[in-house]
């Protein structure tokens, strides 16, 4: 029984933070071959390069559909 209800909490849990996870939209190429896609401004990624050398680009694996509003054109029939 305590089975269940560790179950049941868990997958509570998960469904309710499933929508928080997202990707960082920056990564940071360092010049020693080492990626970190964790920076969420520009700013941030060009501190963490800075004197190591590196450069630093979009996240090819953000999902940019998930920061904006998907707008779409709907077509009306006349009835």
């Amino acid at each position: 029984m305590r089975t269940i209800a560790i179950a049941a909490i868990v997958f509570g849990t998960m469904s309710l933070c499933a929508d928080g996870a997202q990707a960082a939209p920056w990564c940071a190429h360092y010049s020693t071959g080492l990626n970190a896609c964790s920076f969420y401004s520009y700013e941030q990624c060009m501190v963490s390069v800075f004197g190591v050398g590196g450069a630093c680009a979009p996240n090819s694996f953000e999902a940019p559909y998930l920061q904006g509003r998907d707008v779409r054109r709907t077509y009306r029939r006349p009835y």
